[in-house]
């Protein structure tokens, strides 16, 4: 394995990157199959809010930059061209917030409605955001207290 692939601790080398690395225009062709675009499209935003659900609610400044050149590099490597490209114009309009989970899942959600607006959809309810998009935040806690329950269970029948 090479440096460039992380051999060495986790450090990847990227080499000299452009400056315009995070602003280049969608390298994937038109998406044509309406039902693998709709499954992509579906998948996708689950990821996305997900990823907005699990984000600190007080990032580093690492932290946010991470989240701001993700953002900006799923919008230039989105797998279908047109709607890397509405994505974009969508980020020019409604720059990311990445100051904390709450400003990022907001944000997140209000871009989602604008898209499903351009496509006619229903527009989510953003305060029942966590509702529709669970992170599972809350069943770590829950499936720790029921694995606890089920082994002193098990002691006490032994």
């Amino acid at each position: 394995m090479h440096e460039a692939d992380g051999a060495s601790g986790g450090v990847v080398d990227f080499g000299a990157l452009s400056g315009n690395i995070l602003e280049g225009g969608s390298i994937a062709p038109k998406l044509e199959n309406a039902t693998i675009k709709a499954e992509l499209g579906r998948a996708s935003w689950k990821l996305f809010h997900t990823m907005m659900a699990r984000f600190p609610e007080k990032p580093t400044e690492e932290d946010s930059l991470a989240l701001k050149a993700y953002i900006q590099l799923f919008a230039r490597l989105y797998p279908c061209g047109d709607c890397a490209s509405h994505f974009r114009e969508l980020l020019k309009k409604f720059p990311p917030q990445i100051s904390s989970r709450n400003s990022a899942a907001g944000w997140a959600c209000h871009v989602h409605n604008q898209v499903n607006e351009r496509l006619k959809k229903p527009l989510f309810d953003c305060n029942n955001i966590g509702d529709f998009y669970d992170c599972g935040c809350g069943d770590e806690k829950k499936a720790a207290g029921k694995a606890g329950a089920r082994d002193l269970a098990l002691d006490k029948k032994e």
